[in-house]
């Protein structure tokens, strides 16, 4: 009897609340049908897939590196980034290494011919749909900033700034315990921003 292929499941999840839950049930039914056995699963949480340093993906390259996965199974081929170059840069390694790709919405397996023809395919689909993303937001603070419109974060009243900068100046209060007393008016990421300009030495 054969030995079964260990595999290792990738799932990543972008907005913060969002479960992996859906894409795991699908990747375990898949690779039971398929004779796979899991020997690991990575799920990186609320990660652009443009991003470079995701640290579970980055835990998976190097489990496939050290020859101890076989095949690394995804929900959809995006799901492991949104750059043509970097899905391709990741197929040629797995390729070198004789590891497998799989993805399981399509059906596509780099081992085969038509698996690999596909996956250019998606992979440039892929990155074709992110990069209209971001034209169209692009497009859109372009818009609201030629009707006068202000972008970004609104500046807090004067009053609390005050409120956040006087114990930032004059007690040695954390963040936190000065959150705490100024109540919901600001989150603890402003009042975190501006004790730190308080407190930074002037150069």
């Amino acid at each position: 009897m054969t030995d079964r292929i260990r595999t290792a499941l990738y799932l990543r999840v972008f907005p913060p609340d969002q479960k992996p839950d859906l894409q795991c049930e699908g990747l375990r039914a898949y690779a039971e049908r398929a004779g796979l056995q899991i020997v690991g699963d990575c799920c990186d949480h609320a990660v652009s897939g443009r991003r470079k340093g995701r640290p579970q993906l980055g835990a998976l390259m190097a489990s496939v590196r050290n020859l101890e996965v076989d095949c690394v199974l995804v929900w959809k081929f995006d799901r492991s980034a949104r750059s043509t170059r970097h899905l391709l840069t990741a197929l040629e390694e797995f390729d070198h290494l004789g590891a497998r790709f799989i993805g399981v919405q399509g059906q596509m397996d780099t081992a085969s011919p038509m698996g690999r023809a596909m996956f250019s395919i998606v992979a440039a689909l892929a990155e074709l749909e992110s990069s209209l993303i971001s034209e169209r937001v692009t497009a859109g603070m372009k818009a609201a900033a030629a009707r006068g419109r202000r972008l970004g974060r609104p500046p807090l009243p004067h009053g609390l700034v005050k409120e956040i900068r006087t114990p930032a100046a004059s007690t040695s209060l954390s963040i936190r315990e000065i959150h705490g007393k100024i109540g919901r008016g600001a989150s603890r990421g402003r009042v975190g921003e501006i004790t730190k300009q308080v407190r930074s030495p002037v150069r």
